[in-house]
């Protein structure tokens, strides 16, 4: 058995499809499929079976994906450490973080930790919280920013680093939008703009509308804080954000941000890394450096 398969297999079984997992590799749609093949022969059992136009993996699919995915994470790792090893100045950051934290957050704190380490490279993955846990589960990224922190979780371990607050933004000339706070009753009969299921500030909104007294009027899902921003800004309703989530609007509309005096809503954001395992030099350096950074933070009592 060799690397290249498990590279193409795991390839193939991310994307549900041969010649789209080749064009990301590279190389041709036959080289793929011969080396998927050789490997079953290996192992003497079915990893796919054709649905449609795309792949589905089999029940042993499934289960040999699992233990692939952690070979290559191992490796992965270990050639970082070597490269560590080295030359400890340089080495690879892989980071996961939720979209809301792209705006403004992440390039801060990237841009201030390569100013004191030049020679530090970072790969980002962006999700959602579930997907984000388990990318630390599986060693896909060595740090991850969450909202909230997870509590006695039996894998993954972490502290949080940072409370901020969220503020109801509203349209364009709504008739709250001069004012410098509201309470949250005052939006009771709006419609709220939303994030999607699985989104962690889905569930922040909706616990604070339910301890104002009202359940929210559903009018319309997001998946994004653009998304979410530009709805608001367009007159489809009125939601709730986080300050660093309304940095760095672009276009013309832009919704008004006021605060809430009642409920205070706020989310708080944690660093997890895996548990009972070292992380790697340099991604050591990143946490203490990040440590160092909210604490800071929360002395200035806001981010510039």
């Amino acid at each position: 058995m060799e690397l290249r398969q498990l590279y193409y297999f795991v390839k193939v079984a991310k994307r549900e499809h041969v010649t789209k997992a080749a064009e990301e590799l590279h190389v041709a749609q036959s080289a793929v499929s011969r080396q998927i093949h050789q490997l079953e022969e290996e192992l003497g059992a079915k990893l796919f079976l054709q649905k449609g136009r795309n792949l589905q993996l089999t029940p042993v699919g499934t289960l040999f994906l699992k233990r692939a995915e952690v070979i290559l994470a191992d490796l992965e790792r270990a050639v970082l450490e070597i490269q560590e090893f080295l030359d400890p100045e340089k080495g690879e950051v892989r980071l996961g973080f939720p979209h809301s934290l792209g705006i403004s957050l992440i390039p801060e704190v990237v841009s201030a930790f390569r100013k004191q380490n030049p020679n530090v490279n970072f790969r980002f993955k962006q999700g959602m919280y579930p997907s984000l846990i388990q990318d630390v589960m599986k060693g896909e990224v060595d740090l991850a920013f969450v909202s909230p922190c997870p509590e006695m979780h039996a894998h993954v371990t972490g502290q949080t680093v940072l409370t901020e607050e969220l503020f109801a933004i509203l349209p364009p000339g709504h008739p709250l939008s001069n004012e410098a706070s509201i309470d949250l009753i005052q939006l009771k009969d709006e419609n709220f703009v939303l994030f999607s299921d699985g989104y962690s500030l889905r569930p922040i909104v909706w616990d604070a509308c339910k301890e104002a007294g009202f359940t929210p009027i559903i009018g319309f899902e997001g998946q994004e804080t653009d998304t979410i921003r530009g709805l608001v800004a367009a007159g489809m309703g009125v939601s709730l954000l986080p300050e660093m989530a309304l940095q760095g609007g672009s276009g013309k509309l832009q919704p008004t941000k006021v605060r809430v005096r009642a409920p205070r809503v706020t989310r708080t954001i944690g660093l997890i890394y895996r548990s009972n395992e070292k992380l790697p030099l340099v991604a050591k350096v990143f946490q203490r450096f990040l440590l160092d950074f909210f604490a800071n933070v929360e002395a200035r009592g806001r981010l510039d």
